[in-house]
């Protein structure tokens, strides 16, 4: 596993009423949802950055109110025309 370090300013934890692992754990999360939303890592993958199971993930998903799914209703209907 990769470790990165990042640096924050002081004032920032306190105004988000976290403490250093909390700020990781947010942190994870979000990017793990922004880049889930952008399309640029799967489902799996996302939940694996968030350090949480797919379930967790996609109950992550539904409060910041994304799709957990990642086909729009005309790629959804191209995919189920394809199929038949």
């Amino acid at each position: 596993m990769t470790t990165v370090t990042v640096q924050v300013p002081d004032s920032v934890l306190p105004s988000l009423h976290l403490d250093p692992a909390g700020f990781v754990r947010e942190m994870r999360l979000a990017a793990a949802i922004k880049w889930y939303e952008l399309r640029r890592v799967s489902q799996e993958n996302a939940a694996g950055i968030a350090g949480v199971s797919r379930a967790d993930f996609i109950t992550a998903l539904s409060q910041a109110q994304v799709s957990p799914f990642q086909l729009n209703e005309a790629e959804l209907c191209e995919e189920l025309h394809e199929l038949c």
